[in-house]
């Protein structure tokens, strides 16, 4: 299946590896990144939910090759498929991928168990995508989570683990592919996911908390390693129709939800997908160091515009009356 922006193989020859990839955003960008030719590494801590999505990678690879096939005159060789990575690739001779690898089950997309909050798994997924690839040219930190409590509600023990996951989850990632794969590459990209609002969420003071720690380590990271030629940024994703947005939270909250967004609606993966493309792609090349706001204008909202005092009964925004003659 291809992409519905960008041009096919626009990220060819790529290694990228999407953090939380089972599900929802990640499961969405790992889908187009592999759709746009990048050799895609998903990690999470739940084998099952990565196999899936490894699988939907496999069967969309199979029907592009079916239409590719359908539009090609001619034919090939003996043996020839013309793609590699097909479904059920396991690598080359010995190849044994890395610890909880569920293999290669779909054209462009490995699965690897890991939980980004160890040290020491997160060193082996690391070791096992060199081994495989021998580059990491992206790395999406999209994992993430958190739960909804008053402020006054939550432990310190809920707080801890919402900034060990969001914070020095990241962190792990981020310093082994820097390190280890970025810095003696000479370059590479980085992409955060963290959330919008920037002016505050209540209800949730410790993801806010976490979520801010993030866009300022990429921040930081965009400086100190421009002399490596590492791009970092972060895209602030508003609220996304996710399966996790719409069942995990109360009803009342879901069903209310788009009347705060300007534009009416909730945003879908495929729209924080498609910036982690445009930031992987050559049009992304010189952007580093920035928070890029994907929310629908939620992160700038006042309230209901035009609110119910300043608008007629048609509901258009009231206007100053001035004569005719004023500029």
């Amino acid at each position: 299946m291809s992409s519905l922006v960008f041009r096919g193989g626009l990220l060819s020859g790529q290694v990228a590896i999407v953090s939380g990839g089972g599900s929802g955003i990640g499961r969405t960008t790992a889908l187009e990144l592999a759709a746009l030719g990048a050799q895609v590494v998903i990690c999470g801590r739940r084998e099952g939910p990565l196999a899936r999505t490894a699988a939907d990678a496999g069967r969309a690879a199979d029907a592009g090759r079916a239409e590719g096939a359908a539009g090609t005159s001619g034919t090939r060789g003996p043996g020839e498929t013309g793609e590699t990575g097909g479904p059920g690739e396991t690598g080359g001779p010995g190849d044994t991928g890395g610890p909880g690898d569920t293999g290669e089950v779909g054209g462009r997309v490995t699965p690897l168990v890991c939980d980004i909050r160890e040290e020491e798994q997160v060193d082996a997924l690391v070791s096992a995508v060199l081994e495989r690839h021998g580059r990491i040219d992206l790395l999406v930190n999209n994992a993430g989570g958190q739960f909804l409590a008053p402020a006054e509600q939550i432990s310190a023990r809920g707080f801890r683990a919402v900034m060990r996951l969001n914070v020095e989850g990241t962190w792990l990632m981020t310093h082994a592919v820097a390190t280890r794969a970025m810095i003696p590459a000479g370059g590479g990209k980085i992409v955060s996911v963290t959330l919008s609002p920037h002016n505050g969420m209540p209800g949730m003071a410790h993801s806010g908390a976490a979520r801010a720690a993030v866009e300022n380590l990429m921040r930081s990271l965009a400086v100190e390693w421009a002399r490596f030629g590492i791009r970092c940024n972060a895209i602030a994703a508003g609220q996304i129709a996710t399966e996790a947005m719409l069942s995990k939270y109360p009803s009342q909250i879901t069903e209310m939800v788009a009347s705060t967004i300007p534009a009416g609606r909730l945003g879908t993966p495929e729209e924080i997908a498609w910036m982690v493309a445009h930031l992987a792609s050559p049009a992304g090349d010189f952007t580093s160091g920035s928070v890029i706001t994907v929310d629908g204008a939620r992160d700038n909202w006042l309230g209901q515009w035009p609110p119910r005092w300043g608008a007629d009964a048609a509901g258009t925004p009231l206007s100053e009356q001035r004569p005719d003659s004023a500029v």
